[in-house]
C-alpha cells in the first residue's frame, strides 16, 4: 500500500482521475489528486500560471513523502518537484509524460519528437498566453479508446492551458537522480507518439518502463490495468 498523488497534464484538472482513484482504492492505497494552478475548480487565472507555480502547488500537496504519478506535461512539473523536495517524493511515474532533456523546455522538447500530431490541434488565444484543444480533434488526440461518456465529460471539463508553463527548462541534479523512477508508455498515443517515449526511457533501468496498449488517456479508458501498473512499478 502506498500514498499515491495524481497530477494532471495540460488542459486537464483533478477531474481526469476520476476513473482511477477508485481503482487505486481498490488495490490499497490511499490517493490524491489536485487540481494544478489554473485547472479544475483553481480558481488562479490562466495568463499568471508559470511552471514554478506548478511546482509549488505539488509540494503543497505533498504532507508526507509520497509517489507522484504524473500525465503528460505533469513530467515537467513532478520532476521539478522532485529535484527541489527529493524528501518528499518516494518514487516518480511518469504516465505518457515528458522527461525533461537537459536545456530545453517543454515546448523545445516536444519539437524533438519525430512527428508532430499535437500541432494541428492547438488553438493560440488572441493575446498570445494560452491555448486550447480544438473539440474536433480531442478524441483522436487523447480519446480514442474512450467511451462517449467519458470523451463528453472531458470535454466539457477541458480548460485553457497556460503557455509560460511550456517555455521554462527544468534543470536536474543529482537530487533528482536520487529518486526512484518508472514510466508508463501509452502505445495508440495521439498525443506524445510512442516512439518519441520510447526515446525518452532508451536508457532506463529494465524492469522500470511498461507499455499499455491505450490511447494518451488510460485513467480513462483502462483506469483498473492502470492501477495494475503502477502498483507493479513502486512495489
Amino acid at each position: 500500500m502506498a500514498d499515491i498523488l495524481l497530477v494532471h497534464g495540460s488542459a486537464h484538472g483533478a477531474w481526469a482521475w476520476r476513473d482511477t482513484i477508485p481503482a487505486l482504492q481498490a488495490l490499497g492505497h490511499r490517493v490524491r489528486a489536485i487540481d494544478l494552478p489554473g485547472h479544475g475548480d483553481d480558481p488562479t487565472h490562466v495568463n499568471e500560471v508559470t511552471q514554478e507555480m506548478y511546482a509549488e502547488a505539488i509540494i503543497d500537496a505533498l504532507t508526507q513523502p509520497m509517489v507522484v504519478v504524473g500525465h503528460s506535461m505533469a513530467g515537467y512539473p513532478i520532476s521539478l518537484v522532485a529535484e527541489r523536495r527529493p524528501d518528499l517524493v518516494q518514487h516518480l511515474v511518469y504516465l505518457c509524460a515528458y522527461v525533461p532533456a537537459p536545456g530545453l523546455t517543454l515546448a523545445q522538447m516536444r519539437l524533438e519528437a519525430p512527428r508532430q500530431p499535437l500541432l494541428a490541434a492547438f488553438q493560440k488565444a488572441e493575446d498570445g498566453k494560452s491555448f486550447t484543444f480544438d473539440p474536433a480533434q480531442i478524441k483522436q488526440r487523447f480519446y480514442a479508446d474512450c467511451s462517449d461518456e467519458q470523451i463528453a465529460f472531458a470535454a466539457d471539463r477541458l480548460c485553457p492551458q497556460s503557455i509560460a508553463t511550456s517555455d521554462a527548462v527544468v534543470d536536474l541534479t543529482e537530487r533528482y537522480a536520487s529518486v526512484p523512477r518508472s514510466y508508463i508508455r501509452c502505445m495508440q498515443d495521439g498525443a506524445i507518439p510512442y516512439e518519441f517515449q520510447i526515446t525518452m526511457t532508451a536508457d532506463w533501468p529494465e524492469g522500470r518502463v511498461v507499455d499499455m496498449d491505450t490511447s494518451h488517456s488510460p485513467f480513462f479508458s483502462a483506469p483498473a490495468d492502470l492501477a495494475r501498473q503502477i502498483t507493479g512499478l513502486i512495489d
